[in-house]
């Protein structure tokens, strides 16, 4: 009750609730300042956050980066944290390809969360994709049903679903621009929610 977030970064090196920890290089926890209005939840680590220990430096974490500045947030302003903290893939020769967590594997991690959201206190946490949605909202989510709803949470005074970058990097080509443009918009507007500009400091301006 009394953890810090130094505290369970190093404690969860040594979960053994699901059985992923078996093949994972490492655990991964969350990382960002601890008074964040806004905490981002992602699925789990991918390959190149399973050998740094860091959340959302691959691909993917580049073009979250980007999206938040468009969106007008500074990624030093958020907390960004997965649902699941092991890398979870099947080899197929030298290459470790992503598997979806299955819902055990998400309920198992979810203490973790539930702790790092207990020290912080967000003032809104964002879900990106299905996984997040479900370790967060504690139940199946559609990305298109939730989409766009700012829901009330006890870990936070509110909660919102939006896509998961690497999904806009798996769009076909035709589409990949708008479904960028639609998660700026998303972000956008959790900004406004929260009252917060790029810096990181409190809008000068009221939102209407």
């Amino acid at each position: 009750p009394d953890a810090s977030l130094p505290v369970l970064r190093d404690a969860v090196q040594r979960c053994q609730a699901c059985d992923l920890y078996c093949h994972a290089t490492q655990a991964v926890f969350g990382e960002g300042p601890s008074d964040a209005r806004i905490a981002l939840v992602g699925e789990q680590p991918g390959e190149n956050e399973d050998l740094a220990g860091r959340a959302f430096v691959g691909p993917a974490g580049q073009l979250l980066d980007r999206a938040l500045a468009d969106a007008g947030l500074d990624r030093g302003t958020t907390y960004i944290t997965g649902a699941v903290r092991h890398f979870k893939f099947v080899e197929r020769g030298k290459r470790r390809i992503h598997q979806t967590p299955r819902a055990s594997e998400i309920a198992a991690c979810r203490p973790w969360l539930e702790a790092e959201m207990a020290i912080l206190k967000p003032r809104l946490i964002v879900c990106l994709g299905a996984t997040a949605a479900q370790s967060v909202l504690g139940r199946a989510v559609r990305i298109g049903d939730e989409r766009g709803r700012f829901i009330p949470h006890h870990w936070a005074e509110l909660a919102t679903v939006t896509t998961h970058p690497s999904a806009i990097l798996r769009a076909p080509e035709a589409t990949k621009q708008q479904q960028y443009k639609m998660f700026v918009d998303d972000l956008r507007r959790c900004r406004e929610i929260v009252g917060q500009d790029s810096s990181g400091g409190p809008q000068a301006h009221k939102r209407k």
